[in-house]
Order: C-alpha cells, then sequence, then structure tokens
C-alpha cells in the first residue's frame, strides 16, 4: 500500500512530519520531512532518527557499506549540484538536524516531498525518484572521473529483524531488482540513473541468529521487494 507525502509540501524550517504506511508504521522517531533554507532555495531532506542498536548495508556517499548506524537522511540538492564534497555536505546538514553517532546520508536532485512509501509484512520501503536523467546499467558509455552527480532514485528500507551480512548484501540487490521491475512495469525504457543509491537497515544481531538469506524468494526478501516495486513504481508512474 502506498502513502503520499505529508499533506504539508512547504513545512517551516525544520519542522517535520512522521512517514506513515497504510499497512504498517514506523516509529515515529524514524521518518521525518523536514525543511531547510540553504544558498537562497529552498530544500527538503528526509532524516530516519534509527538509535542505537541497528546496522545499514548501503551505497550512501555518507557511511556507505555495512555497519552500526544511528540515523539514514536524504537530502534534496539543487540541480546541477556545484559541490565537490557531498559527503561533508551532509555531515552539516546532519550536524544541523542534532543526528549523533555513526549515519548514512544519500543525495538527490528530486523533489523530496513527493517521497512515496509502501509496507509489506513489517518490511517499510521509501523512495525519492527522479528520473530526468536515466539509461540502461550495462551501456557503451565509459564511467565519468570525480564524485557523481546526486542520486535521482534512492531507495530507503526498513525490516524488523536482524539480518547477517550476507543477508543484508542480499537485501540491496533484492531491492535493486525490485527497482527495475518497477521502472519497467511503468514504462520506461531504462534500468535506473547513473547515480541511484539504496539503504538497507535492520536492527543489529542479538543472541539469536540473524536471517541468513534476503533474496526474493526468501521470506522477508520477497517482503522487501513488494515493498520496494510498489514504492518506485508509484514514484516513477508520477513522472510517466
Amino acid at each position: 500500500m502506498i502513502d503520499g507525502p505529508c499533506a504539508d509540501r512547504r513545512p517551516a524550517a525544520h519542522r517535520g512530519c512522521p512517514i506513515r504506511s497504510v499497512r504498517s508504521r514506523l516509529p515515529e522517531q524514524r521518518g521525518e520531512l523536514l525543511a531547510r533554507h540553504e544558498d537562497g532555495a529552498d530544500l527538503h531532506h528526509l532524516v530516519w532518527r534509527l538509535g542505537p542498536g541497528w546496522r545499514v548495508c548501503s551505497s550512501a556517499v555518507l557511511g556507505g557499506g555495512i555497519g552500526p548506524r544511528e540515523w539514514i537522511l536524504n537530502a534534496q540538492v539543487p540541480g546541477g549540484y556545484p559541490r565537490l564534497d557531498p559527503d561533508r555536505h551532509l555531515a552539516e546538514i546532519a550536524d544541523a538536524e542534532q543526528l549523533t553517532g555513526p549515519g548514512a546520508g544519500l543525495m538527490t536532485a528530486a523533489d523530496v516531498t513527493a517521497y512515496t512509501v509502501a509496507a509489506d509484512g513489517g518490511v517499510t520501503a521509501t523512495a525519492t525518484c527522479g528520473l530526468g536523467v536515466r539509461g540502461w546499467a550495462a551501456a557503451p558509455a565509459e564511467g565519468l572521473p570525480g564524485p557523481p552527480r546526486p542520486g535521482t532514485v534512492n531507495i530507503v528500507v526498513t525490516l524488523p529483524v536482524p539480518l547477517s551480512d550476507a543477508a543484508l548484501v542480499n537485501a540491496v540487490a533484492t531491492a535493486t531488482e525490485a527497482k527495475v521491475q518497477a521502472l519497467v512495469e511503468a514504462g520506461l525504457d531504462c534500468s535506473g540513473t547513473p547515480t541511484d543509491a539504496v539503504c538497507v537497515a535492520a536492527p543489529s544481531p542479538g543472541p539469536a541468529p540473524a536471517e541468513p538469506f534476503a533474496g526474493p524468494r526468501s521470506r522477508w526478501g520477497a517482503r522487501l521487494a513488494r515493498a520496494v516495486h510498489a514504492a518506485v513504481l508509484e514514484g516513477a508512474l508520477r513522472q510517466s
């Protein structure tokens, strides 16, 4: 099921509203849509205040990889982003929001207020979709040197169960497969944009074994795939 953005699309600076889904609600402290004024522009960002006891696997510009993370930030930046230090920029935004401890930060030139959310069996996926520059992953063009431009399809997934390292990596792959499926079903001739990013958050393993699998036919991978597919499909259809 999909839940659209907050009713107030122009919130006052640093006024947040919880991200919700009709099937499964994120704890209120884990999802906020916030506004900021930066270099003469009104911009927005999404913040997940996970707190201690969480691990994230991501391709994030700031805090990417696998490890403990206490927050996730998905920040909107202007088109034609001029800065060459996106990790530092994200750290500045996080500091302004008083986010402490290790975290993961994503960037996008897409309208963050148009985020989409879907949930399935306790898994929640949030997507920001900007598809102005898109194509297929396997293309003849060579990669370009220097930092990438801000990602335009960013996906953040939260699960209620611990995942092993391998399952976390598998979850990122599953989310990516579901994203491509959604884009194709939306009638778009692409597998994504050149700088898409994914974050998967799950509780840190405890005494009980962590879930070993997150492929699309595993219990939690299937739920993740359906949630990501629904969130990305809704975002893509808005632009097709």
